[in-house]
Formats: C-alpha cells, structure tokens, sequence
C-alpha cells in the first residue's frame, strides 16, 4: 500500500495492484470500531458509518481523488444494504450539499438450490433511478460475492443509456473483498466505452479489502460466501494495531458479519453472534486455545502481546452480554 494523506481522525491509503481503478483503503475510528467491536449495531451502526463516509469523503475530495458536483451527483441505494452507509446525508455534511439526488434498487441475493456455493438474484422488483444530464455515482454495499453489486452495475449503466445520461464517475464504498475490484473494473471499462468523457471510478474498501471463504479454505467455523475474513487479508495499519484493544476482535468471524440485520434488525443479529460464540466455546471445551485460533483466523498476528488469554473466557465475556440482549 501507499500511504496518501493519514490523521487520526481518518486515514487513506492506495492498494497498488490495479491499474484500472483507484482502490483506496480507507481507515475511522468509527469504521474500525464497527469491524471490531460487535457491540455496534442498531442506530449507532449506521450513525456510525455515517461519520465515516463523511469523512473519507472529505478527504477523497482534498486529495483529488473524485470529480462531484451537486447537481450532478446521484446517491444510487442497492436495497438494503445501501442504506447503512447514509451516503446522502453523508454528501450533505462533507460538502454543505443539498441539491444531490438518490436513487434506488432492490437486489436481493440467494443460494442456488441445485449448486449452493453459486448465488443468483431473486428479487428486484424496485426501482426508482433519477439521473440528471451528467452523472456522478455515489454508492455503498457489503461485497462478499459481489452477485447483488454485479446485478446492480449493470441495471445502473443500463439506465443511464435509457435516460440519455453521460456517467462521469463512480465513488463505491464498501466493507468487502478483492471481488468489489474485479466487478468495478469490468464496469470502468464498460463506462469508458459507452460514455464519452467518463473519468474516473474510485473503490473505497473501509478498513480492508478483506476475504471471502471457499469451500477449501481451511478454518473451523465459517460461512462460505457471506463473510469478511482478516486471513490474508489487505488491511489498513491502524485496523490491524486496533486488533490487540481486546482479544476478541481478531477472532471475530466476520469483520462486518450481516450488514441489513446488524443495522434494521438487531434480534437476528444478536443470535449470529450468539451461535458463533457458542462454536468457539465448543472449540474451547475440546482443547483449542485462543493462540491456535487466533493462528487459524489471522496467522499474520503476533499472539504475544494477549498474554496467556483463555479461550473460554473469551467466549463467556462475550455471551454474557449477548444472552442479555436475546
């Protein structure tokens, strides 16, 4: 990575290895605290990433990494995900904005019955894209296998030809995986060809570019297509020196676990947690210790500094509180 403009307030950092876009990684305190402590759900999540977006943008926008315009910028919510990042009020505060539109599309992604590793879209049934003459795009999503995002981009470019609309650039937010690149790059490409005078898309992954499990990968509690591991992952400095705050953050078992449920529906949030600590202790009566799991889920992280931490305190600190929440 290559450091570009870093505060303690927020910090972003250039991913080098694609040349088509421009991948940042962006690290908060608000986005660090979102991908480590389970605690922040409800209101204070999206209040939260709010902030965050915020502020990123403000930086994006001082180091000439985007080209927004008010009344060209379209705030574009992939139902519901989208909606955590409060991008619109987002614009507002950064830039004193409020004449930016938004627009909105459902995408909601299923396992396939005959194949359950595929994914493929089974409801979008809402629409209501607004476009002006030329557009900026502005959108937020939590990749993992990017099925919704790809559904997404292509309804977006598609409406744009229908409208008669010039797409100047994207900025996409996202807590997400290497398959968020893959997706914007095909969709540059796209841009550049179809729109005269497109200029740029920025990929801004918060706190990570993190990966997904397969099948193969070899960890003991996982959800194949669905979570944002730290193993292998790309991420910033200061979200890895955060890891060491509590032991339980680096063996979370996803960095953001369901995005929709943790914000708009936190009973069904509260019991993923629940029944992921409640696998780790199991792991911890059969003799695994945090040092070895902590190896499995992010061998890139020095145990040292824990100290001698029991597993199984780990798991009964945090299903104290979770059982007080169900």
């Amino acid at each position: 990575m290559e450091k570009i403009d870093v505060s303690p307030d927020c910090g972003l950092y250039r991913m080098t290895a694609n040349k088509n876009i421009e991948e940042i990684i962006a690290t908060t305190p608000e986005t660090r605290a979102i991908s480590n402590n389970p605690r922040v759900m409800g209101l204070e999540y999206t209040h939260r990433l709010q902030k965050a977006c915020t502020k990123i943008l403000a930086k994006l926008a001082a180091n000439k990494l985007t080209c927004l315009e008010e009344t060209q910028t379209i705030v574009f919510d992939i139902l519901r995900g989208g909606l955590n990042f409060g991008l619109r009020e987002a614009l507002g505060n950064a830039f004193g904005w409020n004449r930016h539109g938004c627009s909105f599309i459902s995408a909601q992604r299923a396992r396939q019955d005959d194949s359950p590793e595929q994914w493929h879209i089974v409801e979008t049934e809402y629409s209501k894209v607004y476009m002006p003459k030329t557009a900026s795009i502005v959108i937020g999503d939590v990749v993992a296998t990017g099925t919704s995002l790809e559904h997404a981009m292509k309804a977006l470019v598609a409406e744009a030809e229908k409208q008669g609309t010039r797409l100047r650039s994207v900025v996409f937010f996202t807590f997400g995986g290497p398959r968020a690149g893959e997706i914007l790059g095909k969709m540059d490409a796209m841009c550049r060809e179809r729109f005269p005078g497109y200029e740029r898309t920025t990929l801004v992954y918060l706190e990570g570019c993190f990966t997904v499990p397969q099948l193969e990968t070899k960890i003991s509690i996982k959800i194949t297509g669905t979570d944002l591991l730290r193993l292998n992952a790309v991420m910033a400095p200061e979200f890895i020196a955060s890891q060491y705050e509590d032991p339980c953050y680096p063996i979370q078992r996803c960095a953001i676990y369901d995005a929709g449920s943790r914000a708009f529906w936190p009973p069904e949030y509260i019991q993923d947690l629940y029944d992921y600590w409640s696998k780790v202790k199991i792991l911890a009566t059969q003799g695994v210790t945090y040092a070895a799991l902590l190896k499995e889920r992010y061998p890139g992280l020095d145990p040292a500094p824990f100290g001698s931490v029991a597993l199984g305190r780990v798991c009964d600190d945090q299903l104290v509180w979770i059982k007080a929440l169900l």
